[in-house]
C-alpha cells in the first residue's frame, strides 16, 4: 500500500537556507552511505525512509558507490521511493556523488568529465529519476584541472539532470578555488560536505570562512564520529560493534582509554541537557552547519537523532564544559 505522510511533517523540523541560495536544508539530513545496501533487508529500510519523511527529513544523500555493492543504496532506495514517495517528488531533496572507484578501467573514478557525467547518468537510472537535486564531486582530483571538474558540474545542472552543484572533502583553498570557477560559468556552488564533529573539527580551520565568504552552505557527514559519540561505547568496544569489527572507518585503536574519557565525560553533559550523547553531538555540530547528515540503523535510531532538533540552544558554560573535555 502507498505510504501516506504524517500531515504534520513541517512541524517541528527546523529548515535552513544553504548559502546565498533560494534552497532550504532539513537541519538533519539522512545519508544511505551504510545500511542501505543489498546487505540489509529491504523492510527495513523502508521503514526507516518512510519514518525520515513523516518526521520532516525532506534530503536524502547518496553517492554513486554507496552500498555495498556499489550502486546497491541507490537502487535499492529508487525502488522504495517509487513504491511510497514519488507522488511527493518535490518535496524531496535527492543528492548523489561521483569521484570515488566506482567501474574498472581509467574512467571510474576520479574527477573528468567523462567520469562524472556517465557516473551521474548511470545514477539516474538507478534511482529511477529525471534528475537529482544536488550532485557532488566527492573528493579533489589532484590530476585533473578544476576547470573541467566543475565544468562537469556546470554541464549537469544546465542539462536538467541536477539542480544544484555541490563538492565534498575539498580543503578551504581548493572550495574558494571550486566556487571561483562555478561563479564564473554561472552556475554557483551550493554546498560544501565535509566531515566534521567534536573530534573532528578540521574545517574550522579555514573552511567555514570560506563557505560564508563565497555564499555557499555545509552538510556534515560523521558527526556522530563514526559512532564514536553514541552511548554505544560508554563502557568500552561491545564484540558486535564497528570499531570491534574490520571497518576502515573506525579502528579500535582509536578508542584509547583517553578518548574513552571524553565520550564519558561529554556524555555526562548531555545528560545534563536532557539529552543523549548523539543529541548532544548534533547539535553542537548544527552551531556551525546548515545541516547535520545521519545514518541510521533502525528506526528507533533515526528517532533519536532527529530528536536532537529539539534543543539546538547552548549557554556559555555548557560551550566552555564542552570545550574543556575536547
Amino acid at each position: 500500500m502507498t505510504h501516506q505522510p504524517a500531515a504534520d511533517r513541517y512541524e517541528s523540523m527546523p529548515y535552513r537556507r544553504s548559502g546565498r541560495s533560494g534552497l532550504k536544508l532539513p537541519a538533519v539530513s539522512l545519508g544511505l552511505w551504510h545500511n542501505f545496501g543489498h546487505d540489509k533487508a529491504l523492510d527495513g529500510q523502508r521503514a526507516i525512509l518512510r519514518r525520515a519523511f513523516d518526521l520532516g527529513v525532506t534530503h536524502f544523500d547518496l553517492a554513486n558507490n554507496y552500498g555495498p555493492p556499489p550502486g546497491s543504496a541507490e537502487e535499492n532506495f529508487g525502488r522504495l521511493f517509487a513504491l511510497d514517495l514519488a507522488a511527493h517528488r518535490d518535496e524531496v531533496l535527492v543528492s548523489t556523488k561521483a569521484g570515488y572507484d566506482m567501474w574498472d578501467g581509467p574512467y571510474g573514478e576520479w574527477g573528468s568529465r567523462k567520469h562524472l557525467l556517465s557516473s551521474l547518468d548511470r545514477s539516474l537510472r538507478r534511482l529511477g529519476l529525471d534528475h537529482v537535486d544536488v550532485f557532488y564531486h566527492h573528493r579533489p582530483d589532484p590530476d585533473t584541472p578544476i576547470e573541467e571538474t566543475m565544468g562537469a558540474l556546470d554541464h549537469a545542472v544546465r542539462s536538467g539532470k541536477a539542480l544544484y552543484a555541490g563538492i565534498s572533502n575539498y580543503s578551504a583553498e581548493q572550495t574558494r578555488e571550486a566556487a571561483a570557477v562555478l561563479r564564473g560559468l554561472g552556475t554557483p556552488l551550493l554546498i560544501h560536505q565535509p566531515s566534521y564533529s567534536m573530534f573532528n573539527r578540521w574545517v574550522e580551520d579555514g573552511l567555514l570562512d570560506v563557505l560564508a565568504e563565497v555564499g555557499a552552505g555545509s552538510i556534515a557527514f560523521s558527526p556522530l564520529a563514526q559512532g564514536v559519540l553514541t552511548d554505544r561505547y560508554l563502557h568500552g568496544i561491545p564484540a558486535d560493534s564497528r570499531a570491534a569489527g574490520s571497518s576502515p572507518f573506525l579502528a579500535a585503536d582509536r578508542l584509547d582509554e583517553a578518548t574513552l574519557a571524553k565520550v564519558r565525560a561529554l556524555n555526562a553533559v548531555a545528560e545534563g541537557r536532557g539529552q543523549t550523547l548523539a543529541q548532544l553531538a548534533i547539535a553542537w555540530v548544527l552551531r556551525n552547519v546548515t545541516s547535520a547528515l545521519v545514518g541510521a540503523s533502525s528506526v528507533r535510531q533515526l528517532e533519536d537523532n532527529v530528536a536532537a532538533t529539539a534543543r539546538l540552544d547552548f549557554t556559555d558554560d555548557e560551550l566552555a564544559e564542552i570545550e574543556r573535555h575536547l
